[in-house]
């Protein structure tokens, strides 16, 4: 990412950097092609809510080290799948509620997936989950899952459907269909394609322009573009409405109303 980022805090094989309102999230597993072990798992929830958590963050960007983007979860000798093959315990009895996907899914820290090299699997899935994506011209999507005989389980079937239609997420989940950039690109899964060795810049440059909006009005957005995805026409201008009325009272408001006047760029606070 930009050379202006400093570490925070992190561990050998997850990454966390903050700078110019931005947090950063990194697989550094190389290695072993950014695979994501049991113990990732519960640190990437930690840092996904603790940048949503922080009043000076204003988007989140999560991107791989080395040749990969993430290429799903770590299966040799996997805690992960010996935990959940030997669990005796019922499906209702598995809390669901902290795992990545749901965090991505409720946070309201806008979300940018650098992909930077092949996403298969969980890795994919984490992908799209994200609220908008820039991907390499190298760079695959993978959804193996049928191959490895497992459903898309972090989000997969809920989400494809709704990017590109039932016909086409069909075809990519039940083939296990491994897509090419410039094919996630014709079919809206990605929002740019740019050289191997510009995704960290691009994807800081549309981080950079999120945190230049006014946060609080970011945030109301995406929650309203979320509860829009089940809830009727006229229940969702409903609340969009109750939504803009705090808006009215804040400061970011008045900021940006008083920048647009005096022709100048605003200097929102998030307040």
């Amino acid at each position: 990412m930009s050379e202006h980022q400093s570490p925070t805090e992190h561990s050998a094989d997850l990454l966390y950097s903050k700078a110019e309102h931005i947090a950063t999230i990194t697989f550094n597993r190389p290695e072993r092609q950014n695979t994501i072990s049991g113990p990732m798992l519960s640190k990437l929830c930690d840092y996904l809510l603790e940048a949503d958590a922080d009043n000076e963050v204003r988007a989140i960007v999560i991107s791989g080290s080395g040749k990969f983007f993430c290429a799903g979860l770590d299966l040799r000798g996997s805690d992960i799948t010996n935990n959940l093959s030997e669990s005796k315990r019922s499906p209702a009895t598995l809390d669901l509620r902290n795992t990545p996907p749901t965090i991505l899914h409720n946070i309201d820290t806008p979300t940018i997936a650098a992909i930077n090299g092949s996403a298969a699997g969980y890795g994919m899935d984490l992908a799209l989950g994200c609220d908008m994506r820039i991907m390499a011209d190298t760079a695959k999507l993978a959804a193996a899952f049928t191959a490895r005989g497992v459903v898309p389980e972090s989000g997969g079937t809920w989400i494809l459907p709704r990017l590109i239609g039932w016909a086409k997420a069909s075809e990519i989940i039940f083939t296990g269909k491994t897509l090419t950039a410039a094919e996630s690109l014709a079919m809206g899964l990605v929002s740019k394609i740019v050289n191997n060795n510009e995704v960290g810049a691009a994807a800081d440059e549309m981080a950079q322009a999120v945190a230049g909006r006014a946060p609080l009005a970011v945030q109301a957005s995406k929650r309203m573009m979320r509860m829009g995805m089940n809830e009727t026409f006229n229940d969702h201008v409903h609340h969009v409405f109750l939504q803009l009325l705090p808006l009215f009272q804040s400061e970011d408001f008045k900021e940006g109303m008083a920048s647009f006047m005096e022709k100048r760029p605003p200097k929102f606070e998030g307040r």
